[in-house]
């Protein structure tokens, strides 16, 4: 039987690459343009990898990737990114997964990758290169504590409000009232010690609760 795959990137024309490259030896089993939809996709087709993007709508990369280890824990997950960024890759490593590929390198390595990850191992792009990848394993385990204590349900929140979106729009499309979504966003400031949509948004890039 051939591994199953589920892809996750809000760019088509990245989606349509992928399967081309990996349709030949692997069952592409669906693709999702955005986080909500990815997480729905996993839970109901049972992937045995997926491969995602950390710049999604409505829900990023980290946090899909973070809600399909929880439904599905043999689930391998790689992620496939324009960030050389290695707060990217720690947050990646934190939310369980096992790979991380560059788009620019992604027909070459993708497969190397996925053989890697099945195996049961980790593989990181060299193009990190070896001191960046001692550090970011040494480090691994170690969350900042601001990030620790953002809840899921305030990280979605944070992807969010940085989107740009007004409370009204958060709470139509998380289901919860108004009043909810102000006070989540009041807890956020508060946490993360910002006053401004800016200011949450450099701070959210530099403890990699955002992709950038």
């Amino acid at each position: 039987m051939k591994i199953r795959v589920l892809l996750g990137d809000d760019h088509a024309l990245i989606l349509d690459g992928v399967r081309a490259t990996l349709q030949l030896h692997f069952d592409i089993v669906g693709q999702a343009t955005d986080g909500k939809a990815l997480v729905a996709a996993a839970e109901r087709l049972k992937p045995d990898l997926v491969v995602l993007d950390i710049s999604m709508p409505l829900l990023n990369g980290f946090e899909s990737a973070r809600r399909i280890k929880e439904i599905l824990p043999a689930t391998r997950l790689i992620f496939l990114s324009q960030h050389l960024n290695p707060a990217y890759l720690k947050q990646a490593l934190k939310v369980g997964a096992s790979g991380y590929v560059l788009k620019s390198g992604a027909t070459e390595e993708l497969q190397k990758a996925i053989a890697t990850v099945l195996r049961g191992q980790t593989y990181i792009t060299p193009r990190f290169g070896d001191d960046v990848i001692a550090r970011v394993w040494n480090r691994s385990g170690e969350v900042s504590n601001e990030a620790e204590e953002l809840t899921d349900r305030q990280r979605e929140i944070v992807q969010l409000i940085v989107e740009g979106r007004a409370n009204k729009e958060i709470a139509d499309i998380l289901h919860l009232s108004i009043k909810t979504i102000e006070f989540h966003r009041a807890r956020i400031m508060a946490k993360l010690g910002v006053r401004t949509v800016a200011e949450l948004t450099k701070v959210a890039l530099q403890q990699g609760l955002i992709p950038g």
